[in-house]
């Protein structure tokens, strides 16, 4: 007992010394529902972290997040985290030895000479987009999906928007995070292959697809070259910048930070997920789960035609990547569990949430394999992938359906993966093959569910590590170590999976689920119900639709 109270007393001395010193790195996602701080010492393993929730608005139609909230859960997140180191360590951190800022891929931050927001901030779940979505495909010949920069450019350029003529730089919201950190108007490589389609020889912007667009763009009285707007392409452990004196007191108003701190690129929330599930190299792949899910392939050689379903990607190196990305994750899950915490406390056995997020989704395993012939859709928005521009989260069964609770929580869940499945068939048809699956996010806190389960979806292992929970926040302060380790060189002096493979990854303890056979053959069942059970999401979107017509006329 004394020997491990002395190995504590150690560990606890180590890290207090590496916080003291610098040795650590500093990742800080802004995800859909929660901006994170997550610190990580010189192994990478999390030392403390930080958070702030948040959540999008529908304003006059537009799902978007102000900047003031921005910059609040900003400075709330790393007040959270120093205040957790202090906690923990008995220091308050001056610096750390990198940092790096991730967030929501997509979407539409466009911004005027004196870099003023010009239009309210457009994210990646409006799917208002399809015409210029639709032009831009057959364009370039490359799938440009809805929620894409430079579809919500050219939808507005199409739209004849006031703003359009004043747009003098656009990019994402981790890109307009770090320009404030740094004043550095750039993006990590995968992040901004959700902007613009990347050249796979290159790793910057396809060049022909530029002019393509230019000449296009001209013709509706548009005369901004498109280059100019966009921020410039950097590979992981590039130098991004270092942390500005401003941005020092953005983030933290109390002074303690001091400036000077090198930046990693700014990096999207699949790249990030690539990194915290060590899923970069060919032939892996990686399923995030959160507001939004989605399943990202390192491609071995270009895919053989265009596919709506399907994104083509890179990740944070520059590897070509296809991304089944689907706008309606596991945000319905949650909804219903807070309705039977209000159930529980409503018999006087109030139980705090996470408890009642854990128990609902364990009584899942308890259900029919088909989920007792249930259906649901957890479409809070628009779903591209099948077709559907508005959402409407539904419930339905049959007469001789079997409703128990573990029923009903399989089939929510199964109707979180039901997107994802119908897009990963287009993989299957392209004949891509993956070695393994990770996956991460909140789902998978709790042991054994949400991946067996998906193990079912998918037909195949998936592995889910320590770090599952932690997500892309560790994600970017990984990317952000790995900036740290060129220790002043140009780069660093290993490619990024072999950093991952050593330095990261080495010793990790994964959990493999192999595929139930009986949970297999009951996804199927109910994954063909979902797919003919469209026809009733499509009909009340019509539904709800002509409705809300009717009343804006009356």
């Amino acid at each position: 007992m004394v020997e491990r109270q002395d190995e504590g007393a150690g560990q606890l001395a180590g890290h207090r010394e590496a916080i003291e010193q610098g040795r650590t790195a500093l990742g800080i996602e802004l995800g859909s529902t929660r901006i994170k701080a997550c610190l990580v010492g010189p192994d990478n393993a999390p030392l403390a972290s930080g958070s702030h929730d948040w959540e999008n608005q529908l304003v006059d139609g537009v799902w978007t997040y102000s900047l003031e909230a921005v910059r609040t859960g900003l400075q709330e997140s790393v007040a959270a985290l120093l205040a957790d180191v202090e906690r923990q360590y008995g220091v308050r951190p001056t610096t750390v030895g990198a940092l790096g800022v991730s967030a929501m891929m997509h979407g539409y931050l466009a911004f005027d000479d004196a870099g003023e927001l010009l239009v309210p901030f457009r994210t990646w779940r409006n799917t208002t987009t399809e015409r210029a979505a639709t032009e831009l495909t057959g364009l370039f010949g490359h799938n440009i999906p809805l929620r894409w920069s430079v579809a919500h450019l050219y939808q507005a350029i199409l739209d004849e928007e006031a703003h359009v003529p004043q747009v003098r730089h656009v990019t994402t919201l981790a890109g307009y995070v770090h320009r404030l950190l740094t004043g550095q108007h750039v993006l990590g490589v995968g992040d901004a292959s959700g902007m613009f389609p990347i050249d796979a020889a290159t790793k910057g912007y396809d060049q022909r697809m530029l002019a393509q667009f230019d000449e296009a763009a001209s013709g509706h009285g548009f005369g901004r070259g498109l280059a100019d707007l966009l921020p410039g392409v950097l590979p992981a452990g590039a130098d991004a910048g270092v942390l500005t004196e401003e941005g020092a007191a953005l983030l933290d108003p109390s002074g303690t930070l001091r400036p000077g701190i090198p930046l990693c690129p700014p990096e999207g929330d699949a790249g990030t997920g690539m990194v915290a599930t060590n899923s970069v190299a060919p032939r892996t792949g990686n399923v995030s789960a959160g507001t939004s899910i989605f399943a990202m392939v390192v491609l071995e050689q270009p895919l053989e035609r265009v596919h709506d379903e399907l994104d083509l990607v890179t990740t944070p190196a520059g590897d070509l990547v296809a991304m089944v990305h689907c706008n309606n994750g596991a945000s319905e899950l949650g909804v219903w569990a807070e309705v039977f915490g209000q159930f529980a406390a409503a018999l006087g056995q109030p139980a705090e949430p996470g408890a009642v997020f854990e128990a609902f989704l364990r009584s899942a395993l308890d259900g029919d394999a088909d989920g007792g012939g249930l259906l649901a859709y957890n479409y809070l928005s628009g779903e591209p992938i099948t077709g559907l521009e508005a959402g409407r989260p539904l419930f339905t069964r049959t007469p001789d359906s079997r409703l128990t609770l573990a029923n009903f929580a399989r089939t929510q869940v199964y109707s979180a993966f039901g997107t994802l499945s119908l897009g990963m068939r287009v993989l299957a048809q392209e004949r891509v093959e993956l070695d393994a699956m990770f996956a991460h996010g909140g789902m998978f806190k709790t042991a054994g569910v949400a991946q067996r389960l998906l193990a079912a979806a998918l037909g195949a292992p998936v592995a889910v590590g320590r770090t599952a929970g932690e997500g892309g926040a560790w994600g970017i302060a990984v990317l952000a170590a790995y900036r740290a380790s060129a220790a002043g060189a140009a780069a660093p002096a290993q490619d990024l999976g072999t950093y991952l493979g050593t330095e990261v990854f080495a010793d990790a303890a994964l959990d493999v689920v192999e595929p139930d056979a009986d949970d297999v053959a009951g996804y199927a069942a109910f994954l063909e119900r979902y797919s003919a059970g469209l026809a009733v999401e499509r009909a009340a979107v019509a539904a709800l639709r002509t409705r809300d017509t009717t009343q804006e006329s009356d």
